[in-house]
């Protein structure tokens, strides 16, 4: 059953009978995102330093926000949650999920680095996952600089911002790149072949619909056979062995639900210690609707424990 808070929502919003973003020109849909999201966001917790700084990108600065939690010492070495914001890869940036980085930061004590990607339709697939990478690589190579743990970034994500986690923790995995210590995967996209049964069961009524969905594709690839590419779609993937453990959170009333559940289960039939968690009772992006919506404050309190739990897997002071 669709939560009560959930229902209202859904119902309000159908109320207005608001233009749908596909039918927008994508910068008014852009912004409608934006003001849309910003009204059922929780107050932002106030942290010890948000800063924002750039990191050298395949075409060009990636910005970057940098959250650090109050009270902790001078130059400790804290772990890292490399952060990618939803949006279908179309919509979004550092300011639509500025609350939930917050969150995450203050209630797990750790580091959040948000990337601001490029996005479709101006950029076609691989430009976000190019982006992300890079941003990501740099980020362990300036640890440092940043007052970050090395041995102890995590990646995590939205939605799209799901789908960047998992294609960067495979990336990662095959390249030698950052020994990545956890993905926190919130109601991933994992396959753009967009064939799972809860793509049909959920595909209208819960503000992600199929046609919503089929507008995101529409801006983000370059042609139909992108859909295979296990980047975009990381349940493809040659092998799901040796990756980082893994929180998939997912929301029942969700056309993501199934191939969310499907890419935790193929994490752990590879031997990855995954653990799968789905709000049954909930829709797509609920997460940053704490104001309306009282179980996303929940789940965020979910997702900030399990990253708490990097904390206690040890801790770094850097050199003066």
């Amino acid at each position: 059953m669709l939560d009560a808070d959930a229902r209202k929502l859904i119902d309000l919003i159908a109320s207005k009978n608001l233009p749908s973003y596909e039918s927008l020109p994508i910068v008014v849909a852009r912004a409608y995102f934006k003001a849309g999201g910003l009204s059922s966001q929780p107050a932002p917790p106030q942290l010890g330093q948000v800063e924002d700084i750039v990191a050298p990108g395949p075409a060009g600065a990636i910005p970057i926000r940098c959250y650090r939690p109050a009270g902790e010492a001078v130059r400790l070495a804290l772990p890292a949650l490399v952060f990618f914001h939803g949006g279908g890869f179309t919509l979004g940036d550092l300011d639509t999920h500025d609350t939930l980085c917050r969150q995450l930061c203050e209630q797990a004590g750790i580091v959040v680095l948000s990337v601001d990607y490029r996005l479709g339709p101006e950029h076609k697939f691989p430009a976000a996952h190019l982006d992300c990478y890079a941003a990501l690589e740099w980020i362990a190579g300036q640890a440092g600089m940043l007052d970050i743990d090395p041995e102890r970034i995590a990646v995590g994500g939205d939605s799209a911002g799901g789908n960047l986690a998992a294609a960067c923790a495979i990336i990662a995995r095959d390249t030698g790149g950052p020994r990545l210590v956890y993905q926190l995967l919130i109601y991933p996209a994992t396959d753009f072949r967009c064939i799972a049964p809860s793509h049909r069961r959920n595909g209208e009524g819960y503000l992600l619909t199929s046609r919503l969905i089929d507008f995101f594709c529409s801006c983000l690839l370059a042609g139909e056979a992108d859909r295979l590419d296990w980047r975009l779609s990381p349940a493809l993937a040659d092998s799901h062995a040796g990756l980082p453990p893994a929180l998939v959170l997912t929301a029942g009333y969700d056309p993501l639900v199934d191939e969310g559940r499907e890419y935790a289960d193929k994490m752990r039939a590879a031997g990855g210690h995954v653990e799968y968690v789905c709000f049954e009772g909930q829709f797509h992006g609920f997460i940053t609707m704490g104001r309306l919506v009282a179980e996303a404050n929940d789940a965020v309190a979910l997702c900030a424990s399990r990253l708490c739990a990097l904390r206690e897997s040890g801790s770094s002071r850097l050199e003066a």
